[in-house]
This record gives C-alpha cells, sequence and structure tokens, in this order.
C-alpha cells in the first residue's frame, strides 16, 4: 500500500495551494479518505475527511478555505488550500481509512512572508 503526497511548497499568506494523494494498493473507493496536519511542537490533527459517498468533513480552523475531493477513477484525494495562513504552516499527511489505517509520507506546507 502507497499514498503518495504531492503540492506542498511555499507560499504567501493569502494564497493557494492544492495537495494532491495518490493511492495505490488499496481499494479506494472504499476507503474514507483524510488529510491531517502536524505544526512543530503539536499533536496531528485532522483538517478534512471524505467518506466513500463524498460526504465531507472539516477542521473548524479551515472551513470556508478548503476543500476536500476525490476522484475515484484515479484513486487520488485532493486538497484545496484558499486564504492560506501562516498558522496552517505544517506537514500535510494522506490517511486512508476502513479495516487499516494507512499514512502517507507527509508534504510541507510553509505559509510566509
Amino acid at each position: 500500500v502507497q499514498l503518495v503526497e504531492s503540492g506542498g511548497g511555499l507560499v504567501q499568506p493569502g494564497g493557494s495551494l492544492r495537495l494532491s494523494c495518490a493511492a495505490s494498493g488499496i481499494t479506494f473507493s472504499k476507503y474514507v479518505m483524510g488529510w491531517y496536519r502536524q505544526a512543530p511542537g503539536n499533536q496531528r490533527e485532522l483538517v478534512a475527511s471524505i467518506t466513500s459517498g463524498g460526504s465531507t468533513n472539516y477542521a473548524d480552523s479551515v472551513k470556508g478555505r478548503f476543500t476536500i475531493s476525490r476522484d475515484n477513477a484515479k484513486s487520488t484525494v485532493y486538497l484545496q488550500m484558499d486564504s492560506l495562513k501562516p498558522e496552517d504552516t505544517a506537514v500535510y499527511y494522506c490517511n486512508g481509512q476502513r479495516l487499516n489505517d494507512y499514512w502517507g509520507q507527509g508534504t510541507q506546507v510553509t505559509v510566509s512572508s
């Protein structure tokens, strides 16, 4: 099983980034997919999740700014991040959950001027 994130980087406050997570080795369409993040000194926290049926859930801190989506044909989950703030700086991890729990290696997002 592999979850491979991409799309992180350095962006100015107010800017946008789109993260992608390509999955292999799982029946992607049956998994709840999520994005988590971990800033230095903090615990890993849920950012957003999407069920196999397309229902979404967001952390209060990102509601209205971030959008999670999935393309089952491509076994890929996305996180569109708009109106980024310095406090969004963290390593972002992709997660796939069903009977087992799988994680990607993480991608760094830095919001700074």
